[in-house]
């Protein structure tokens, strides 16, 4: 009786794990390799919502510098361009997971071909957790095609010019809260900014009050703070020529990721946005949102080895 007992136990136990890894796999995103996205006739590009001037929706359809990037990805596969938005989570290792390489436990959806505006970062790329082990090791970082910096843009009626941080002891500053701006001006020069930093929940919420002169400049990514400016033609805001003293990565370069099984895919992704980039479409991508452009670093090494 124990033994029947015994054998109905291990049986049901059996079946429970058959099911339960069956839902994982039915739960499993299907994998997009590069034939299968030319198959589909899709290309599903990762972009972060409600971030311009990368990636935002207007009408219903996706705009920015990520969005007409992803088109002309897109376009030269001859597949149909897909926004994926994505929320930011608390880091982009999260991010990367959540959208790249194994979706979000909750939002069973698929996942993005192609996921914008990811660092550049080899240090990042071969981040090791405390036990050795690659923890970014799942995805391909891949295709500089920006170059990024800090900038500040303020109202010269409240400030002549911005020669140094240390100016913002006395004037207030705009911040998108919880981005390293934020994090930035209320800790550097031991906290004497602190009082003078003021949140918003995003950079336009930050130029709208800098226009209302409630406030003397912002902070933010230079090609945020372009388009702001670029969004208020004829209001005399200025950008600064100043450095940020104890930011440890004043400019770098932007790109995009894989999961680490779609190489082929990424290799062609590459070889369309090195296209870009030396055939000055990036350049004048840039331009017609009214941004500046800068070449990322990655190709001033390659043109340095090209030229010895």
């Amino acid at each position: 009786m124990r033994i029947t007992r015994y054998l109905m136990a291990l049986v049901l136990s059996f079946f429970a794990s058959f099911v339960a890894a069956q839902e994982g796999v039915l739960d499993r995103p299907p994998e997009r390799t590069y034939d299968i996205v030319v198959a589909s006739g899709f290309l599903k590009v990762g972009m972060y919502e409600n971030f311009p001037p990368y990636s935002f929706e207007q009408d219903g359809v996706a705009r920015g510098i990520d969005a007409d990037i992803g088109r002309y990805i897109a376009k030269e596969l001859r597949v149909e361009f897909r926004p994926h938005w994505i929320v930011p989570d608390e880091t982009l290792g999260d991010d990367l997971r959540n959208n790249v390489w194994k979706g979000h436990y909750l939002a069973k959806r698929r996942l993005a071909d192609v996921m914008m505006r990811v660092p550049y970062d080899k240090k990042f790329a071969y981040m090791q957790d405390s036990t050795g082990e690659y923890m970014n090791e799942q995805v391909v970082l891949f295709g500089p095609y920006q170059q990024e910096q800090w900038q500040i843009g303020f109202n010269p009626e409240k400030i002549g010019d911005v020669s140094t941080i240390a100016l913002f002891q006395y004037h207030p500053i705009g911040v998108e809260i919880d981005t390293l701006p934020d994090f930035y001006l209320s800790s550097t020069l031991g906290g004497r900014l602190r009082n003078q930093v003021h949140h918003f929940p995003n950079v336009a919420a930050a130029f709208d009050k800098l226009e209302a002169g409630e406030i003397s400049a912002v902070m933010g990514m230079r090609a945020e703070i372009d388009f702001e400016m670029q969004q208020r033609t004829g209001s005399g805001l200025k950008v600064a020529s100043n450095g940020f003293p104890g930011i440890g990565k004043q400019v770098w370069d932007v790109g995009v990721a894989v999961k680490h099984t779609h190489r082929q895919l990424g290799y062609a992704i590459e070889a369309i946005i090195d296209q870009m980039v030396r055939n000055g479409e990036m350049e004048a991508l840039f331009g017609r949102y009214g941004l500046r452009y800068t070449i990322p670093a990655y190709y001033d090494e390659i043109l340095g080895v090209q030229e010895e």
